[in-house]
């Protein structure tokens, strides 16, 4: 079982029509491109979004992504994506759940990793950077 984040963040996404492939589903690729939609929105929750970690001095490339595919979405389906954050202090790491909007069935699950690295060094930072972390604390519930 998946550990439960402290926020989350629900974004809507309707298939739009130059999403899917000639099997009239969406190109698993694109499922990528909705996990960085709800993770954006998640940022912006927290309060440092990828603008403000840039102007803090640093980039935060994903390291490890996973997916699993359950079902596939088609033309025109309308989605929840959520972003569960489950860790911050070291390395920043969401959970994503991509739902079907009228039914709820579940139709991908995913993880994302990313690391922070100082942007004038190019070096990689072993824990999360206090500007973020704390930025993390402030928006907890």
């Amino acid at each position: 079982m998946r550990s439960s984040g402290v926020l989350q963040v629900d974004c809507e996404v309707v298939v739009p029509f130059f999403d899917i492939d000639m099997m009239e589903v969406v190109w698993h690729g694109h499922y990528v491109k909705y996990l960085e939609m709800a993770r954006c929105a998640l940022l912006d929750k927290i309060g440092h979004n990828y603008t403000q970690m840039r102007d803090a001095g640093y980039a935060w490339p994903v390291i490890d992504l996973q997916l699993r595919y359950i079902c596939g979405a088609t033309f025109g389906q309308k989605l929840i994506v959520r972003a569960d954050l489950v860790e911050w202090e070291n390395r920043l790491k969401i959970h994503y759940l991509i739902s079907d909007f009228a039914t709820g069935e579940r139709m991908t699950r995913a993880s994302s990793v990313q690391v922070a690295v100082e942007i004038a060094s190019r070096e990689m930072q072993m824990a999360s950077p206090r500007v973020f972390v704390n930025a993390v604390e402030a928006a907890l519930p």
